[in-house]
């Protein structure tokens, strides 16, 4: 059974590094998707909010077709990407694209619960003194336009519109100055949630 699904909008918004700390308006909108006559996913980046898709594979046929192992390809992917940006070759028409979540098969799901007070005094709960972190499984993840597959166990699926971040730096014990730096971009998420089976568990728990 599926309890909950993260829907990702199809766009990995990237900043720079020293763009990131001052949240300044993206330079790059990352994508993967997939055409006709792709053979499968690759990266590409929007010429501009919602046009057309330059195709990085195509740029260069040497950078993976996963967005993770593109990112994982540090300044080197980034700098090739803004090259294609700038060349304007390879272009594909919107028209001809199926977009794909921008992000799929990373390590974990990091979610934190309870983050603003409206969704608390909603669902009746305290206002949490401290950070509410849960996990969900990498698998969880779809597309824009895939569907979303409802539990026969829930008649109160319900869904919440979040910020997700995609870590792009791997690290420990990071200072909070310091956070932002391993941020690589961040994208909107559609987060769907079985309530009554979530509220039910916590009302056990207590």
């Amino acid at each position: 059974w599926l309890s909950q699904t993260q829907r990702f909008a199809h766009r990995l918004a990237f900043l720079s590094r020293r763009e990131i700390c001052q949240f300044p308006a993206a330079r790059m909108r990352l994508i993967q998707f997939q055409s006709p006559s792709s053979g499968g996913p690759r990266i590409g980046v929007e010429e501009s909010d919602g046009g057309n898709v330059i195709d990085l594979n195509a740029f260069n046929p040497q950078l993976p077709r996963y967005m993770r192992a593109f990112l994982e390809g540090g300044d080197t992917a980034l700098e090739t990407a803004k090259r294609a940006l700038e060349a304007g070759q390879h272009v594909i028409s919107r028209s001809h694209v199926t977009l794909l979540s921008p992000i799929t098969g990373p390590d974990k799901v990091i979610c934190v619960g309870m983050n603003y007070v409206d969704h608390c005094l909603e669902q009746n709960v305290p206002i949490p003194k401290e950070p509410i972190i849960f996990s969900k499984f990498p698998s969880c993840i779809v597309g824009p336009s895939d569907d979303i597959v409802l539990p026969a166990e829930s008649q109160e699926v319900d869904w919440e519109v979040e910020l997700a971040f995609v870590i792009g730096k791997k690290g420990k014990h990071i200072k909070e100055d310091q956070a932002m730096a391993h941020v690589a971009g961040f994208t909107v998420a559609h987060d769907v949630s079985a309530r009554d089976w979530q509220m039910r568990r916590r009302s056990e728990e207590h």
